[in-house]
């Protein structure tokens, strides 16, 4: 497995760290990395509310790279409660998808770390609307 996708995960278990905010608001059951075009690292945890407030920690992911002046993602993984990667949900497949118009094939998922399983954006999301 190449190097990045180590540093990813390693990057994504650091900004874990599930806790409760509010009584409402609980962050970081999941956490996401991003690799960007520009080969830079982003970060984000998921938050949760008690109404459709919250968002994805690869969304949180990806904003942060946006933020940061960067606009295109290259690799995505997430670290899901029990310790294991997986897939993005749809909200964050659309966002991607959105993101990086006629370059689904250039995005990179890991959907399981232990198993080196990858999957491109397109294979994640084949029929897209547009």
């Amino acid at each position: 497995m190449e190097q990045i996708w180590h540093d990813l995960y390693q990057a994504a278990k650091a900004v874990q760290k599930p806790r409760e905010i509010t009584e409402r608001i609980y962050a970081g059951g999941v956490a996401a990395a991003v690799e960007s075009a520009g080969g830079n690292i982003y970060t984000g945890v998921c938050v949760d509310t008690s109404s459709s407030l919250g968002v994805c920690a690869e969304r949180n992911a990806m904003f942060n790279m946006i933020t940061n002046g960067e606009n295109e993602i290259r690799r995505v993984l997430a670290i899901m409660p029990d310790g294991k990667t997986g897939a993005p949900c749809g909200a964050c497949r659309e966002f991607m998808a959105q993101l990086m118009m006629g370059k689904t094939t250039d995005v990179e998922i890991m959907l399981d770390y232990e198993n080196e399983k990858i999957a491109t954006l397109a294979e994640l999301t084949p029929e897209w609307w547009i």
